[in-house]
């Protein structure tokens, strides 16, 4: 298993990849997502960015996962430590290819991005009906922080 940064070459693989992340969060909050489409603006961004990469884990020469990393300074704010975050603001592992430890690589990946860039710690966010995705992180080092709330205007 290889894990390396994505270059434009992977952009299609990518896509089948983000369209399975994307049925994963209509399922759990059809209130805030819908399914897209990744153009290839989008991965030229992260791409040509200083501050994010998409790693992706590659066994003979096919992606079966990716992990979308951005380095992040907390906010500046006078009550909050003078941090910088590597943020996960996507994983996602090919449905037939989970629970083989691919997951863990790209987890363990992220974290080696983010150390090689001065981060402090590694933050990311999970639906709360998610719980294999929760198993997951929490066996990866990760604890709860913050919940997040929100409440729905009627129209």
């Amino acid at each position: 298993m290889l894990i390396r940064k994505a270059t434009m070459d992977d952009i299609g693989t990518l896509r089948t990849l983000y369209l399975e992340l994307e049925k994963d969060a209509v399922r759990y909050q059809p209130e805030h997502f819908i399914l897209g489409y990744r153009n290839d603006d989008f991965f030229e961004k992260i791409f040509n960015s200083e501050n994010q990469d998409i790693l992706v884990a590659e066994t003979e020469s096919k992606i079966v996962g990716f992990s979308h990393v951005m380095i992040l300074p907390q906010k500046n704010v006078t009550c909050l430590k003078p941090q910088t975050v590597v943020y996960i603001q996507d994983l996602e592992v090919a449905a037939e290819m989970r629970s083989q430890g691919i997951g863990s690589l790209l987890m363990e990946a992220s974290k080696e991005y983010g150390i090689a860039r001065g981060a402090d710690f590694i933050r990311t966010q999970v639906f709360p009906k998610n719980t294999e995705g929760m198993r997951f992180y929490e066996k990866n080092g990760f604890c709860e922080m913050m919940k997040t709330m929100e409440c729905q205007f009627s129209k």
